[in-house]
Parts: structure tokens; C-alpha cells; sequence
């Protein structure tokens, strides 16, 4: 669906996009990571057509997103980091506004509007003005928006920004039925826990660079195997000290009480192989299991990591 070549953008002096490389499979709901000023909502308007890169091409659905302006605009729906709306216009007013610009109007409009708003639970707001929404519902309206050309691909840059919890809530549940009717979707977000839950794949974005990129799954599975092994044990606790040591794949040990928290390296079958050997020599097991990670450790230990990488002018190939 996307794909991102060698994306560089400089304001003066300053590199917002540094060879930024990565793609993105149809259907998938791809979070974009990155602290303030990373590059992702410069990405995301050179994507949405807005701003023109330095260098570099971008490809969506085939198309050639940086020279074919009028196609682009009838695959992508953006919303971006700020809403814009005309406070002086009813909801549905404003929602079959922006139909017209796409050549929807008269009954069809209304029906498809009103459908839109039934998506992002504002059905009851239609006659409302748009300045009497809270900032929750101005968000969802904005998404709705999005959506009336029917886009193949959604760019939403910190859509979840500014809101209290109940609307982030609302927002996460809206886009989790888009992800379910197989929209492509990038979103940007702080909010690194919503992303673990609604993401198919996730990209860490520093300083300009793509850090890291893969599926959650396979980025969580390689964050947890750094992760400690705890174990609690009822009896053989010595013998099972002693099983440890000897093991390559251990790293360090702590004790508390009967808890052993190990620095173990191996795979999930080497776990298995070790949880084995434990009960094969008589260590009374209750429980055995891999501290688990998330996103705001992906973040915090790629990000890190790449501070390293700059200060030894190490190339990014050595973060993993």
C-alpha cells in the first residue's frame, strides 16, 4: 500500500528527514512513533501532499504520491495534528460540505453523512452547531470527515492529542472499526499503550531516521527475550541456583525469598528446555515466566540506544 523511499526534508539547518525508508502492507494499522520534532508529522504531510520533500519518492496504491496530486487526494484521508472546522455550521451541515467536494450531494450526501456520523457515535449531534461539540467530538467529527470519499488509506497524526480519557477511549474504539473493515491506516501517537493495542505494526522514528520497523508481535517477542525470567520456587531452591550457573544463556541471577529473577538470553524453546531441567532435578516450580515488555519500553530502549549510535557514530544496523 505505502511505500517510503529515501524521504529527506531539511528547514535551514535543521534535518527533519534524514533518508527515512519504510513500507506498509494493505490493511495494516501502522503506528508511528517518535518524541517531538522526530519527522512524523513532517512524513505524514509530505504523504497528505501538503509540503514537497527535499529528495526521496513516496508510492501509494502505485501511485507516485509526489507527482500525481489529483489521484492522491481520492486514495488518502488526513487528519492532522490540529482540527480545523467552521464553528458556524450545523454537523451535518459541515460533514455534506465537504461531501460536495467530491461530487456528493443532494439525498445520496445526507444518507452517506449520516452514516459517517453514525461510525463516530455523533448521530444525536447532527443539528448541533459544530462550535457546541466538545473537543472529543470535534476530533470524531473530523474523522468522519475523512472518510467520505471512502479512502484506501487514513494518515491521522496524534489524533488522540488534547483529549481526556473517556474521548481517547471513544476515538480507539472508532478506529478499531475501521481496522475491522480493512482501512489502512497510519497513526502517530504519544499514547504508545493505545498503539500496542490497536496496531498491526509499529515504526520508531528519531531524529529522522526509521530505528526500528516490524510487526508487534515480532518486535514485543525480541524486546521480552532481554527481558528477566521470574521463577518461584517452593522447594529446591539451592539445586536450582545451582542449574543456573551452569547455564550459558543466563546472564545474572537475583534471589528474593523464593523468587529467582534470571537474566536468561535463550529462545522460548530454550526456556522450555530450562523449565525442564529444573523439574527433572526435583526444583518444585510454581511458576516460571518472561517478564513481559511494551511499547513505552520498545520506545524508551530504541531511543536510547540511538543516542549511543550518534555519540559513537555507530551505524543503525547495530540496534538490534
Amino acid at each position: 500500500m505505502v511505500e517510503v523511499k529515501s524521504l529527506c526534508k531539511k528547514y535551514g539547518d535543521f534535518v527533519a528527514l534524514d533518508n527515512l525508508d519504510f513500507s506498509i502492507e494493505d490493511g495494516e494499522v501502522f503506528g508511528f512513533v517518535g518524541p517531538n520534532g522526530a519527522g512524523k508529522t513532517t512524513t505524514m504531510r509530505i504523504m497528505a501532499g501538503l509540503i514537497q520533500p527535499d529528495s526521496g519518492r513516496i508510492t501509494i496504491a502505485g501511485t507516485d504520491a509526489l507527482k500525481n496530486d489529483r489521484r492522491l487526494k481520492s486514495l488518502i484521508g488526513y487528519m492532522p495534528d490540529f482540527f480545523g472546522v467552521y464553528d458556524n455550521l450545523k454537523v451535518i451541515e459541515y460533514m455534506e460540505f465537504y461531501a460536495s467536494i467530491y461530487g456528493i450531494t443532494g439525498s445520496k450526501a445526507d444518507k452517506l453523512c449520516r452514516k459517517l456520523l453514525e461510525l463516530v457515535d455523533l448521530e444525536d449531534k447532527s443539528e448541533f452547531f459544530v462550535d457546541e461539540l466538545s473537543r472529543g467530538m470535534k476530533q470524531r467529527l473530523c474523522l468522519a470527515r475523512c472518510l467520505v470519499h471512502d479512502p484506501q488509506l487514513l494518515i491521522l497524526d496524534e489524533p488522540a492529542s488534547g483529549l481526556d480519557p473517556r474521548a481517547r477511549l471513544e476515538i480507539q474504539k472508532i478506529l478499531k472499526r475501521l481496522k475491522e473493515r480493512k482501512k489502512t491506516i497510519i497513526i502517530s501517537s504519544h499514547i504508545l499503550q493505545e498503539l500496542s493495542e490497536l496496531c498491526t505494526s509499529v515504526g520508531v522514528i528519531d531524529r529522522g531516521k526509521m530505528l526500528v520497523k516490524g510487526k508487534v508481535d515480532d518486535i514485543m517477542l525480541h524486546l521480552n527475550a532481554s527481558n528477566p525470567v521470574q521463577i518461584h520456587v517452593t522447594a529446591g531452591k539451592q539445586t536450582a541456583v545451582n542449574i543456573l550457573k551452569n547455564e550459558d544463556k543466563v546472564k545474572n541471577i537475583s534471589i528474593s525469598d523464593n523468587d529467582i529473577t534470571v537474566g536468561f538470553l535463550g529462545t522460548p524453546e530454550d526456556e522450555a528446555d530450562l523449565l525442564k531441567k529444573l523439574i527433572t532435578n526435583n526444583v518444585k516450580v510454581t511458576s516460571f515466566v518472561r517478564q513481559s515488555g511494551n511499547l513505552e519500553e520498545i520506545f524508551m530502549k530504541v531511543t536510547e540506544k540511538r543516542e549511543v549510535l550518534f555519540s559513537e557514530n555507530k551505524d543503525k544496523s547495530s540496534l538490534w
